[in-house]
């Protein structure tokens, strides 16, 4: 039987340049949520006071 290939050590140049250019668009269309405040979200789960899910450009 023929081992698996690994998941990481192909790449796909042309996948990885589509991904780059919708990831530039979401950012120039301010469509992203920013680290801290996914950390400050993930943080309040489970206290008595959960913050809001945040939204995209704030």
């Amino acid at each position: 039987m023929k081992p698996d290939r690994p998941l990481f050590d192909a790449s796909d140049a042309a996948a990885e340049a589509e991904a780059d250019a919708r990831a530039e668009a979401d950012l120039r269309a301010n469509r992203v949520i920013e680290h801290g405040a996914v950390k400050r979200w993930i943080a309040s789960w489970g206290t008595e006071t959960p913050l809001p899910r945040p939204r995209p450009g704030g």
